[in-house]
């Protein structure tokens, strides 16, 4: 690949912003979860875009500690026009496992955190805990969710302390079941508060 060099001239020729690219992936919106039952993202809400702007969206979450112990994050989409995060959800989940004494190591599918056109809320990562170090960090690409095609596929993945002290790197993959644009995103813990972390969102550009 070749290296482009710039002068002090070449640079001053600039006359728009607009001739300098901005990247492929642009931050949309940052939460900062603190004693909260949801964290929400609602297109055309505080400057939330969740619409046809990007075919592909990512969220991720950074050291998500839970008020309960014991519990797990989860997610669920509204339809534009909708009411309710009770979107028709087909998924699967595995993971692999390792526990801090080095006695017990696992790779299984998980039964517990699939759907089957339910609505319920989807699970995302194994149960954290409330140690003061126990957290959760990982990631969700949404595709294509204005679609009014096709169904809206989700890929996640995530490493998490768990409450009894095991890391699991958790990888669940699924599609809400529906043609009608996805426009809304609701995260939140399996019981409890999301007592601290941060959740941030990003658009991503075309090729």
């Amino acid at each position: 690949m070749a290296l482009v060099k710039y002068n002090n001239n070449s640079l001053s020729a600039i006359t728009a912003a607009s001739s300098l690219s901005s990247g492929a992936m642009t931050l949309i919106k940052e939460q900062t979860a603190s004693s909260s039952s949801t964290i929400d993202f609602v297109d055309g809400t505080s400057d939330v875009v969740l619409d046809s702007t990007y075919p592909i969206y990512l969220f991720t979450w950074i050291n998500i500690h839970p008020s309960a112990d014991n519990t797990k994050l989860q997610f669920q989409g509204n339809a534009a026009g909708g009411s309710g995060y009770n979107e028709t959800i087909t998924s699967t989940s595995f993971y692999a496992r390792h526990d801090e004494g080095d006695s017990d190591t696992d790779i299984s599918y998980n039964t517990t955190n699939d759907l089957a056109q339910g609505t319920g809320f989807q699970t995302l990562f194994a149960a954290t805990g409330t140690d003061n170090d126990q957290c959760a960090s990982g990631y969700m690409y949404l595709f294509n969710p204005s679609s009014t095609t096709f169904v809206k596929h989700f890929i996640s993945q995530n490493s998490t302390y768990s409450h009894n002290e095991f890391n699991y790197n958790e990888h669940t993959a699924g599609y809400f079941n529906t043609t009608s644009a996805i426009d809304e995103i609701q995260f939140k813990m399996s019981s409890g508060n999301i007592d601290a972390g941060t959740f941030k969102l990003y658009g991503i550009k075309d090729s």
